[in-house]
């Protein structure tokens, strides 16, 4: 979240870099495979094992999953709250389970959240419609979405940010870019407004290949930044 176009203050006023409450963490040692989803969880649940709030950043959106088990286990009845263009919701993928777009069919099918809200889709088929149905997913097409949308929780609150939940515009350096998304601002509006105790949150699906001139990983940074301040705030 370095870089010499901004710093590490957040519009709260919280200066990330003297904060002595964030810390990072590193990367987790994790190899290619299913054993990186049990590699994902522990990592996870030993950070928040020690009463620490875990923001990850991605990699693609199957490490939500494993991150999110971690997170139900040490705060049953979570709320979701997952930013996207893609429900990610398909039982599976070119017959993967685990693939980038299934983890939210995981993370239901296991009742490892108690609600799931998603915000910006735009690309929802028959067959995650029908999941949509079967878990009572709580859904803010893009064409429905709002400005002043304020997403209430009475309980403990996960953040997924999925970064091509983003317009191409604001977020060109991801691998499946859909136009007619969200803002940046968008994004930041709705987290801040969010009425209800964040516990975790991830950024994912920065792809520096496609990101030439650096505009999505600032994004990714500011949007990271806004999710910290929660997470030390709340």
């Amino acid at each position: 979240m370095r870089s010499p176009s901004s710093n590490l203050s957040t519009e709260s006023g919280l200066d990330l870099g003297t904060d002595a409450r964030f810390k990072d963490a590193g990367d987790l040692d994790i190899s290619d495979g299913p054993a990186a989803f049990s590699a994902i969880e522990r990592g996870i649940a030993a950070i928040a094992a020690t009463g620490a709030r875990v923001l990850a950043l991605g990699g693609d959106h199957a490490i939500s999953y494993p991150v999110v088990r971690a997170q139900a286990a040490r705060h049953p009845g979570l709320t979701l709250v997952h930013f996207d263009a893609h429900p990610d919701l398909y039982d599976e993928f070119e017959g993967d389970r685990l693939s980038h777009a299934c983890p939210f069919a995981r993370i239901m099918e296991e009742k490892l959240v108690s609600r799931l809200v998603q915000i910006g889709i735009r690309t929802l088929n028959a067959p995650q419609r029908a999941q949509v149905a079967r878990f009572g997913v709580e859904l803010v097409e893009m064409k429905d979405f709002r400005p002043d949308l304020v997403v209430k929780a009475d309980g403990p609150v996960y953040v997924s940010v999925d970064l091509d939940g983003l317009d191409p515009a604001f977020a060109p350096g991801v691998s499946h870019p859909e136009p007619g998304g969200l803002s940046t601002r968008d994004v930041i509006s709705v987290v801040q407004r969010l009425r209800g105790r964040i516990v975790g949150a991830d950024v994912v699906e920065l792809n520096p290949v496609q990101d030439a001139d650096g505009a999505t990983a600032r994004v990714a940074a500011k949007i990271a930044k806004e999710l910290l301040s929660r997470l030390l705030s709340d």
